[in-house]
């Protein structure tokens, strides 16, 4: 767990997924347990490099979900990760706490949380003198950017908990910006997809 939160993101996913079956794990789980022992000995000088910003400090974030792909509880899986000056900072693949309707829906909850974490790192940033502009997200879903900057409500859409268009807000007011990125240069892209 410590180097899912610390160190490694690139393990995020299968510690996440692992982690569910800690309480009644199998054969399978302890085959997959195996595979990322593995990986992480195969990988162990993979790790984040910080070095000086050349072009001015910039906060990213990308974000991506994986729509009902929780066997059990049909859940989808919100992705997001942050760079400063192309460094890793902060990073997440976790189940939603609902289970969403249709992709869109969770796209939009997995903007939403990356918009939380984005206006928390923000914050820290600021206050420390670090940050002077705003932070960009990239999402690989149109239909979620839509919705995120369109206060218009559709019949397709009507069922989404209003507490979660608080999002609109922030992007009209010019906080967080919130522009599209093709999925195979999405970085959170890889967090939510299982490797064999």
């Amino acid at each position: 767990m410590y180097l899912m939160v610390s160190t490694r993101p690139d393990i995020a996913y299968a510690v996440s997924c692992l982690s569910r079956y800690m309480s009644n794990a199998g054969t399978p789980h302890w085959e997959a347990l195996k595979w990322l022992l593995r990986y992480l000995i195969k990988s162990e000088n993979t790790g984040i490099r910080f070095s000086k910003c050349l072009e001015g400090v910039k906060l990213i974030g990308y974000v991506d979900s994986n729509y009902a792909n929780d066997r059990d509880s049909r859940r989808s899986t919100t992705s997001y990760v942050f760079t400063l000056c192309g460094a890793c900072i902060s990073w997440k693949s976790q189940l939603q706490n609902i289970v969403a309707l249709s992709t869109t829906e969770a796209e939009y909850i997995a903007t939403i949380e990356a918009f939380k974490e984005a206006i928390w790192l923000k914050g820290i940033l600021t206050e420390i003198g670090f940050l002077k502009n705003n932070v960009t997200i990239f999402s690989d879903s149109q239909s979620s950017i839509q919705l995120c900057k369109n206060p218009v409500f559709h019949d397709r859409t009507k069922y989404i908990e209003v507490r979660h268009h608080f999002i609109r807000d922030i992007v009209n007011k010019g906080v967080t910006n919130l522009e599209k990125i093709s999925s195979e240069e999405n970085p959170a892209d890889m967090a939510p997809k299982v490797f064999p």
